[in-house]
């Protein structure tokens, strides 16, 4: 399986942010990020890093803005905006 796990870097270290993701989608205002059974989150990060080999993802708040609260969506057919709208 190629699908990575997400975590998010903090002043204390790393949190797992979501597992299996298998589609990253840049915007403007942060990424969507969207696992293998078609969940998906929506925060308002950068990628810092990625490890492909290892299967790890880590994300960071855009300096100076904290992650915003993420929405699970249940359907790969939602766009950001139904996201954001939750």
């Amino acid at each position: 399986m190629c699908e990575a796990n997400a975590y998010l870097k903090n002043s204390e270290g790393e949190a797992l942010f979501m597992e299996a993701v298998d589609i990253i989608e840049p915007y403007e205002d942060g990424l969507k990020l969207v696992d293998i059974f078609g969940r998906q989150k929506f925060i308002r990060a950068r990628i810092k890093d990625m490890t492909l080999l290892s299967h790890r993802i880590v994300l960071e708040a855009e300096e100076g803005r904290r992650p915003a609260p993420h929405a699970v969506v249940s359907t790969a057919q939602t766009d950001r905006a139904d996201i954001l709208a939750r």
